[in-house]
């Protein structure tokens, strides 16, 4: 064998022909937390199947009177937040010394959701819904709208480069000193380069017509929807990494219309159909057992059949 070829093969270094992209600034922030995540977060999911079937058509009703634009995925926001208002600690971050196995769980006083958004270009971004407990729908809606509208409007570069000067600096205070010298000296010089000279980037406005910084750190609870990127999605997800040091996820699939046998009135096996939405719920297992999670599902379960509630939000 052709001895650089062997050297090559060594490495892992790609072959003539193979198409190289170089993490953006934006895979870099992400592929960041993740790995933390994986790294610092002993995570357990649970798979739950929602009859949403009254809740469906009790949203239907409300989506063609509100005087407003309502989207499922903002009610669904409702449900989570009225979920962690009677399970706290889901609504929380954690710190943990693996050293000295000493910790904490900061159980936040606002509910503030990370909530990845479809991008024109197919990308996925996060934006944080700000102090969701104390939304009505409509307020929800009117929020949601905005962050997608200034999203619009923002150089996210612009905006990242913030985020990550943020977090090399909490680097450098928590004592990581080489990751700190990495990630500043790859940042800027090699390949892999993503920052840039502030003069390069047009000055931020201050009249509220684009995301900051704030806006695209982590909330402290995070809910996604795989549904959106393909309605004929078949499967449920089963597993989604934590957006360190949140404590809690919801992941939502497809709303699917299941056929299901039961005894009418008469005693006799007959047809019917219902609105099934696969969610998958994933927390962090050092916040305690699953009974911390049973609030939450009970609360879920309370609204789903009995979403004439939902009139009051």
């Amino acid at each position: 064998m052709d001895f650089k070829k062997f050297i090559n093969g060594a490495l892992g270094r790609p072959e003539k022909g193979d198409t190289v992209k170089y993490f953006s600034m934006r895979d870099r922030i992400s592929g960041y937390i993740l790995t933390k995540a994986q790294q610092n977060s002993p995570t357990c999911g649970y798979n739950y199947e929602a009859d949403i079937t009254k809740f469906w058509e009790e949203f239907q009703n409300m989506k063609e009177t509100c005087d407003y634009p309502l989207s499922f995925n903002t009610i669904m926001m409702k449900v989570l937040v009225e979920g962690l208002k009677v399970a706290p600690k889901l609504n929380a971050h954690i710190k943990f010394n693996k050293t000295s196995s000493c910790g904490e769980i900061v159980i936040k006083k606002h509910i503030n959701v990370s909530m990845p958004v479809v991008l024109d270009e197919g990308d996925t971004f996060p934006l944080k819904v700000k102090e969701a407990e104390n939304k009505s729908l409509k307020e929800l809606s009117e929020q949601i709208e905005d962050l997608i509208e200034r999203l619009k409007n923002t150089e996210l570069n612009r905006v990242l480069f913030d985020v990550v000067a943020q977090r090399t600096v909490s680097l450098f205070l928590s004592g990581a000193i080489i990751p700190t010298i990495a990630q500043t000296v790859t940042g800027y010089v090699g390949k892999n380069k993503v920052a840039k000279v502030r003069d390069h980037f047009n000055p931020v406005p201050n009249d509220g017509s684009i995301l900051y910084m704030d806006e695209l750190n982590e909330g402290s609870v995070c809910l996604t929807n795989w549904g959106v990127l393909y309605d004929g999605l078949n499967g449920n997800v089963t597993y989604t990494p934590l957006l360190f040091p949140q404590t809690f996820l919801m992941a939502m699939g497809v709303v699917k219309d299941v056929d299901y046998a039961f005894r009418n009135e008469k005693g006799e096996v007959d047809i019917g159909t219902k609105k099934m939405l696969p969610i998958t719920l994933m927390f962090d297992h050092r916040i305690g057992a699953f009974n911390d999670v049973m609030p939450f599902i009970k609360k879920l379960d309370e609204i789903f059949q009995n979403p004439e509630i939902m009139r009051e939000w």
